[in-house]
């Protein structure tokens, strides 16, 4: 039994490892999800903030990855800006703690 609690455990433990949070700093923009990775460039700002106010969820595009925000207050101001966030990443899903634009 105490060998069943204990592969219990270690099978815990690695499913949450699995699902770890990742602390970082990422560059990339503030984008819309209808356009996804197109909206990683400057020249896709005005589409995105238009994608935006009509109602497109932000995302947050690094190269050709797409995450999406569980804060989408925060980037408000920062639609189709290149961006430097700090925050934390789960499953694709980006916590900003920090946001300002990359200069």
């Amino acid at each position: 039994m105490k060998k069943y609690l204990m592969f219990l455990g270690v099978v815990l433990c690695l499913t949450a490892a699995a699902n770890v949070i990742d602390k970082g700093k990422w560059t990339g923009f503030i984008s819309d999800e209808h356009c996804g990775i197109k909206g990683n460039n400057k020249g896709h700002a005005s589409c995105a903030k238009s994608c935006v106010s009509g109602g497109s969820k932000a995302v947050f595009v690094v190269g050709d990855k797409v995450y999406a925000i569980s804060n989408p207050k925060k980037v408000e101001n920062f639609i189709g800006d290149e961006v430097s966030i700090t925050g934390s990443m789960t499953k694709n899903v980006l916590e900003i703690e920090t946001i300002k634009i990359k200069k």
